[in-house]
């Protein structure tokens, strides 16, 4: 009896088998065998299937991806970027630029005349005194992962958060300022709110900050995060506002607003249109049908699963086991 090539099984067969290959795998070793796994492995359709499977979206996830290898690949990236944002090692990754009146100090939840974190893994923060007390940490986005063409083709959603309390007993100050820089440092897009005045009696409550920078300029190449306040009562020792919790995300962009879309690169503006008539296109349809419509997207765009895709991958080759 003759041995069968595994190439002689039908597409859609391999292409099941190789949702249960791990990425690296697949990339680095599976994609250069033959030009038909090349074909396979670079179908947006694949790539779905293997975020469906892995958790980063569900069945009923309805929102226009423009490149699912990307979304893939940028879900596994997803981390906090911020260190030591919890106070569990002290002061340590932080950068102290004000360190008034008796200066940052950690101290463990609740705290006195304090509230419970929402999150109870939360164990600490930081808290700050009668005089101006700041921190920030500088994030380097290439250092974390993060390559110059996905940052300024792509540009995925930045995504900051933070937490703030009062005592209840005394009143504070509190303020953040998160912004993004080039290489030469030049801020390129900011985010810093007015200040947070909590008057004294409060109901020290846990209140959180949240923003998302979409559609930004490209070249950005930094981030940085710094936060902080004092009390207003002027009182020795640490009253002004509770910070822990805080955080950056890079997450992949689903969407993006008319007015921005404008300075997109060609390619960008015409992927997003294949994909929303593709879209339209799958009710009713075999997935023999699906694969051909992702065969002619790639020989319009081979950028999209050439040298962008293992761009992608020789940034990851030093992370760990994707």
């Amino acid at each position: 009896m003759a041995l069968l090539s595994i190439n002689e099984l039908p597409e859609n067969i391999l292409l099941e088998v190789f949702i249960y290959v791990p990425a690296r795998q697949l990339v680095l070793d599976c994609r250069p065998v033959c030009s038909l796994w090349r074909y396979l492995i670079d179908l947006m359709t694949l790539w779905k299937r293997k975020s469906l499977r892995e958790g980063f979206i569900n069945k009923d996830y309805d929102e226009p991806v423009s490149d699912w290898k990307i979304f893939y690949f940028l879900c596994i990236l997803r981390r906090n970027l911020l260190r030591n944002p919890c106070a569990e090692e002290g002061m340590r990754s932080w950068k102290i630029d004000h360190n008034g009146g008796d200066h940052w100090k950690v101290e463990s939840l609740p705290g006195g005349h304090g509230q419970g974190f929402p999150d109870s893994k939360v164990k600490k923060y930081f808290v700050t005194s009668y005089q101006l007390c700041l921190k920030s940490q500088m994030v380097d986005l290439k250092a974390e992962g993060y390559w110059e063409e996905l940052m300024d083709t792509i540009r995925p959603d930045i995504v900051v958060k933070d937490w703030f309390a009062a005592r209840a007993d005394c009143g504070c100050t509190y303020s953040i300022r998160v912004q993004l820089v080039s290489a030469n440092y030049i801020v390129l897009a900011s985010f810093e709110p007015p200040p947070v005045t909590i008057e004294q009696w409060s109901d020290a409550q846990w209140r959180e900050v949240s923003h998302t920078f979409s559609d930004y300029p490209p070249g950005v190449r930094h981030i940085l995060f710094q936060h902080g306040g004092k009390d207003t009562q002027f009182w020795a020792g640490w009253y002004g506002p509770r910070v822990t919790n805080s955080s950056i995300t890079i997450s992949p962009k689903t969407t993006r607003n008319p007015a921005a879309s404008i300075t997109q690169p060609e390619t960008m503006q015409e992927q997003e249109q294949g994909q929303e008539q593709g879209q339209g296109q799958e009710q009713g349809q075999g997935q023999g049908q699906e694969q051909n419509r992702e065969r002619q997207r790639q020989r319009e765009r081979p950028w999209l699963g050439n040298a962008y895709f293992n761009n992608l991958f020789s940034r990851l080759r030093s992370r760990k086991p994707l």
